[in-house]
């Protein structure tokens, strides 16, 4: 089999096209680029993809969004990396714009009601989905697995907060790598990654292109040019509207937020909520709810709710006054988006070259691939979360939602036995919903 580098331009259509159906949550997207980029397209293998992937899983921000960054750094340069990063999130801001002006103007309509209904179980069966894929293809011994358990047990049960659960599980795997290197080696045990789909444009042997090797005078590039970026922006606020004003606040604001976004969106939602229902109420707890909804089934990363909390307090604020709502919302979103998703991209470009010198250094994987390994029994968390929220909304003493229970059957179904995909299951469960609305209205 003969690979082809893709060019630019075929690379910026498929992260163009992947911003538009990258429904399901990190979980979700990280196994739909797994499908594309290394078992389909063969841009990259197995190992350097779950290379990647394990440096972006350490990060604070969205881990799916920094991986297309980081994939798209690693074979088009800056420009690659920058374009693979906005566009992961850009069709995202575009709906979430649209659905929240919707949502503030006409409040919440029965017919969008229903069409939610039908796509919470189906988000969480693709959740579970991707977890199963995921996870057969990172636990490959047993004492990967009783990491995964062991971090399951410690979020759900003892609320131990992420940060503290990769920290131990990179520990464990650094001294357990050192005893016993073949429990922690990339391709040690029998999951699906020793199965090779063939030779890949960025192969497990392939030299680090120029451009991704590690220097000091392109780290500092980095830092000035993302420091300044960063500056330059905030500056222009406090100059145009000073320190008080909404702008500034939720700039600032959200910037804190992305530095602590570890373990996903879902880890720093009560600190948002916090910040813009409790001390800048911006918006109220009910609509915190139903952004989280809208952030849950639209295509991006779930962390893309604080767009919805930025379009709502802008509008509730009318900060470009009462003849301006659409404007104030759609501007305050885009400010949020911007210093949401900056850090990310710094991180990124700063640690690459860095994480490239390292793939195949058992040093550094065997805490990377236990960090892995303890991910995984946090999505499941994730999809156990989601579980609870679609089949009990009003909490266990109230009634269990048979008709999402089996709306989510039939997508997990239509998952795992028939390998139907995303985008199909989400749509046909959309259209469930929105008939059942109808026909009980």
């Amino acid at each position: 089999m003969i690979v082809k580098t893709p060019t630019l331009t075929e690379a910026l259509f498929y992260w163009l096209k992947l911003g538009f159906v990258s429904f399901g949550g990190p979980a979700g997207q990280i196994a739909l680029m797994h499908e594309d980029l290394v078992e389909r397209k063969r841009w990259i293998s197995e190992a350097r993809y779950l290379h990647a992937l394990n440096y972006c899983m350490v990060l604070p921000g969205p881990e799916a969004h920094q991986l297309a960054t980081y994939i798209g750094w690693l074979m088009h340069r800056t420009w690659g990396g920058v374009m693979a990063g906005v566009l992961f999130v850009l069709p995202s801001l575009l709906i979430l714009i649209g659905l929240s002006w919707m949502y503030m103007a006409y409040g919440n309509v029965p017919a969008v009601a229903g069409v939610l209904y039908g796509i919470k179980p189906a988000v969480t069966a693709i959740v579970v989905s991707a977890a199963y894929r995921i996870g057969s293809r990172a636990l490959k011994n047993g004492m990967l697995w009783a990491i995964a358990v062991a971090a399951f047990v410690a979020i759900f049960a003892l609320n131990v907060p992420f940060p503290s659960i990769v920290l131990a599980a990179g520990l464990i795997s650094y001294f357990g790598g050192r005893q016993r290197p073949d429990w922690f080696s990339a391709g040690s045990g029998h999951g699906k990654a020793g199965k090779s789909a063939g030779p890949a444009v960025i192969d497990d042997n392939t030299p680090t292109p120029a451009h991704a090797v590690f220097t000091w005078g392109r780290f500092w590039r980095v830092v000035v040019v993302f420091v300044g970026l960063w500056g330059a922006v905030m500056g222009t606020l406090l100059a145009l509207y000073g320190a008080d004003a909404v702008l500034t606040q939720m700039a600032w604001f959200f910037t804190k937020a992305a530095l602590l976004t570890f373990g996903g969106a879902y880890a720093v939602l009560p600190y948002v909520y916090q910040g813009a229902v409790d001390q800048f109420q911006w918006l109220t707890a009910l609509q915190m709810m139903d952004g989280l909804a809208l952030g849950e089934t639209t295509p991006g990363p779930l962390i893309m709710v604080v767009s919805f909390v930025a379009f709502a307090g802008g509008w509730a604020k009318a900060i470009f006054g009462a003849d301006h709502l659409l404007l104030a919302g759609a501007v305050a979103a885009c400010v949020v988006t911007f210093f949401t998703f900056l850090p990310s991209f710094f991180f990124v470009f700063l640690g690459g070259p860095f994480i490239e010198s390292t793939h195949g250094n058992l040093k550094f994987t065997a805490p990377l691939t236990g960090i892995t390994a303890a991910v995984v029994g946090v999505i499941v968390n994730l999809a156990v979360f989601f579980a609870y929220h679609v089949l009990w909304p009003k909490g266990l003493a109230g009634s269990f939602e048979w008709p999402a229970a089996l709306i989510g059957l039939a997508a997990a179904l239509a998952l795992f036995r028939y390998k139907v995909g995303v985008i199909p299951v989400v749509f046909a469960s959309a259209i469930v919903g929105l008939t059942m609305s109808l026909l009980v209205g």
